[in-house]
Formats: structure tokens, C-alpha cells, sequence
């Protein structure tokens, strides 16, 4: 008897709560999205996997990020939206348009330094290519290969990792380049350097109309 009163006072806590009422649907639509829910992926459009343009505070272009993690970075307040990718995701009862070029609302020094050696940054620099046969995919359809095996003496170092789908990863196996006739690297494995970041944030935006004035293409264009 306790226990049925207990589930109907759930119930009505549920309904004040705003689950299925009006009332509740309308207080809902005011909030705003929370980090919480991007991070648990409310979200799940491809439009969450675009890159976007992180600018410092003042307006230099200084790295490339996943859609999800600006958004997450714009609803913490460290950042504000600069462009809109012009898509609009959709959380349980509100819209949110999608940034395509964020800026950090203070400025960060950034040391002129290779960047950490993770799998992110190695597919970044490889620009999501198959480094053996040059198909580009997904994150997830890639994986990293040690050029020199790791049975074999290779270490995991920038210039022993690459960008390598699953196909190639396993006709390579534990061999060698050169006992290989059918395989070569697109080109050689190197750290990810600023010059390198700086070229792929160019390589994006030269076809991407809300980044071309933040990698000074248009002043170039000008002179």
C-alpha cells in the first residue's frame, strides 16, 4: 500500500517536472542546452563531427576541433560563437545552431612546440587518410599502425605512426616496408609542428567561406 502511494507521488513529481505537461514542455524550451547533455551525446548528428575553427582571444587562428567539443566549449563560457555552420541540432525541446568558427573569450599562450602524440593528433595530421592506400574515413574506420612493427623494435613515435585503415593494417601485419612490393607510405611520418596545424586549418578553409577571413586568405587576395 506504502509502495503504491510512493509511485504516485513519483509520478506526480514527474508530471510538476515538466514529463508530458504543457506547462513543463514550455518551462523546458527556455533552458538552455547544458554541457552535461552534450557530453552525455544528446546530440548524435553527423554535424557533431565537422571541424571547427578555434580562434584566441585575439581573433589568431590556433587549432581545429571537433563540433561537439565547441559547443561544449561555447556552453562552459569559454568561448563564444564567431560563425554558424547553418545546421541546427536538436536537443529535447529546443534548437541550437551548430558553431563553425569559435573564439576563446581569454587569451591563451600558445608555445611554439609539437603538439602531445595521440591518436587524435596523429589522424589530424594525416588528415584522415590512409596512409598506405590514401582512402580517407571516419576516426573510427582508421586505426594507427607502426610503420617499423613494434615486434621489431619500433616505438611509438611521430615518426613511426601513421593514419592506416583496417584493410591495410592487416595485410601489413608484422612486416616491414621494404619486404612489402604492394606497399609505400603517401609520405613521410613527421611531427605535428605548428607549421603543420597552421597548413591543414588553410587546407580546410580555403573551401570553407566562414574561415576564409580568419586565415587571412582575403588579405592575400587583396595585395
Amino acid at each position: 500500500m506504502q509502495t503504491g502511494k510512493m509511485r504516485k507521488q513519483r509520478l506526480s513529481g514527474n508530471r510538476h517536472a515538466g514529463f508530458g505537461s504543457q506547462h513543463g514542455a514550455a518551462k523546458g524550451a527556455a533552458r538552455s542546452i547544458t554541457e552535461s547533455e552534450v557530453r552525455a551525446g544528446t546530440f548524435r548528428q553527423p554535424a557533431m563531427q565537422t571541424p571547427v575553427l578555434v580562434l584566441n582571444a585575439s581573433y589568431e587562428p590556433i587549432n581545429i576541433c571537433g563540433a561537439k567539443r565547441a559547443l561544449v566549449l561555447v556552453l562552459k563560457g569559454v568561448a563564444r560563437t564567431e560563425e554558424e555552420q547553418g545546421a541546427m541540432l536538436h536537443a529535447a525541446r529546443m534548437r541550437v545552431a551548430m558553431p563553425s568558427v569559435i573564439r576563446l573569450l581569454e587569451y591563451r599562450r600558445i608555445p611554439h612546440q609539437t603538439r602531445a602524440l595521440s591518436r587524435k593528433n596523429i589522424l589530424l595530421r594525416d588528415r584522415n587518410a590512409c596512409q598506405y592506400c590514401q582512402v580517407v574515413l571516419t576516426a573510427a574506420e582508421l586505426t594507427l599502425d607502426h610503420v617499423i612493427p613494434r615486434s621489431r623494435g619500433g616505438l611509438s613515435t611521430w615518426e613511426n605512426l601513421v593514419a592506416c585503415c583496417h584493410n591495410c593494417n592487416r595485410r601489413k601485419g608484422n612486416q616491414m616496408l621494404h619486404e612489402l612490393t604492394d606497399m609505400k607510405l603517401l609520405r613521410e611520418p613527421r611531427p605535428f609542428s605548428l607549421h603543420t596545424s597552421r597548413h591543414i586549418m588553410r587546407m580546410i578553409g580555403s573551401a570553407d567561406a566562414a574561415w576564409r577571413k580568419y586565415l587571412y586568405f582575403e588579405s592575400e587576395t587583396a595585395a
